[in-house]
């Protein structure tokens, strides 16, 4: 278990089927007494293991984000798509916990990848994973840009803007995006008006 912030904690746990989860992928997660809610799945370090990296904002998320070491969870996965990792050059956008299925794509893209990581947060003391994707990009060239709401860190605005910055320096084969909606609709818009597929 690892705090990332106030309100973000990762869990990790021993799955062998969700380990190997492709980047994208997601499973659902019970727990006793408050539901069960989707959750995408979190790379480990260690073989044989899982995470998932939940931030408090409902009852199923608060009650995941309270189990402890030890605790009881029931999960069923994975389910859904995964994205297609050929890039050699790939833009990744995500915000706030939508960089959880980014961080597992990282590791997929193939050797000696070119990647741009633009990572958006609410503020400075929110940005997530910034040296988790450092640590994980093994040999593939990464250059990362940070956008927070109040511009506290790195760019003022959202992960679409830290993208732009990210586009306007270099050509990518590929763009990844997860998270809200309006900010993966945003994004679509710049890649494309750049030939970004």
């Amino acid at each position: 278990m690892a705090d990332e912030t106030p309100t973000v904690r990762t869990l990790e746990f021993e799955d062998a089927a969700l380990a190997r989860a492709e980047p994208g992928q997601f499973a659902m997660v019970w727990v006793p007494g408050a539901g069960e809610l989707p959750m995408s799945v979190m790379v480990s370090d260690i073989a044989g293991r899982a995470a998932f990296t939940v931030r408090t904002h409902g009852p199923s998320s608060r009650a995941l984000y309270g189990v402890r070491e030890g605790g009881i969870i029931g999960v069923r996965g994975p389910y859904g798509n995964s994205f297609d990792a050929k890039a050699d050059s790939a833009l990744l956008v995500g915000g706030g916990t939508g960089l959880v299925p980014l961080m597992r794509l990282i590791t997929r893209l193939p050797a000696g990848a070119r990647i741009g990581l633009a990572m958006g947060s609410r503020t400075a003391d929110e940005v997530l994973f910034e040296g988790r994707a450092r640590a994980l990009a093994k040999g593939r060239e990464i250059r990362i840009e940070v956008a927070t709401d109040d511009g506290s860190r790195g760019v003022a605005g959202t992960a679409v803007d830290a993208a732009r910055l990210l586009l306007d320096s270099g050509r990518y084969a590929a763009a990844y995006t997860c998270g809200p909606e309006p900010m993966m609709a945003a994004l679509v818009g710049e890649a494309a008006a750049r030939g970004v597929p």
